[in-house]
């Protein structure tokens, strides 16, 4: 139980920090360096990955499912559309990025459950 609580806590702040992440790095994206940006956008794929392998329980994994797609379609048309501002088509950017792998291990987990089932 205690082991279950500590993941649900990694996996909760690994969320908060990647959504931080995204917006922060969407804001100041154009003034980061090349290399600096790559490493920040990796952390942020890192921090996806770790958000869906501790975050997530079998229970809630459709839900999020549902929900983080939903996002990472509004997310990826809304950078189409809100080019116009870039501050705000980054900030979308970098959501996906976060996003995605989560969405990914998430599924990934869900289709292992289901086949083992």
């Amino acid at each position: 139980m205690v082991k279950k609580f500590k993941g649900s806590l990694i996996g909760a702040w690994a969320f908060l920090i990647g959504l931080v992440i995204a917006v922060t790095i969407g804001i100041f994206s154009t003034q980061m360096i090349g290399s600096v940006q790559e490493i920040v956008l990796w952390s942020l794929v890192l921090l996806g990955v770790i958000v869906g392998l501790f975050n997530v329980t079998q229970k809630e994994s459709l839900g999020f499912l549902f929900t983080t797609l939903v996002l990472v379609i509004v997310s990826y048309f809304g950078r189409e559309i809100l080019m116009i501002i870039p501050t705000l088509g980054s900030i979308l950017g970098a959501l996906l990025v976060f996003l995605v792998p989560t969405l990914i291990i998430v599924s990934l987990k869900s289709v292992f459950e289901m086949a083992k089932n």
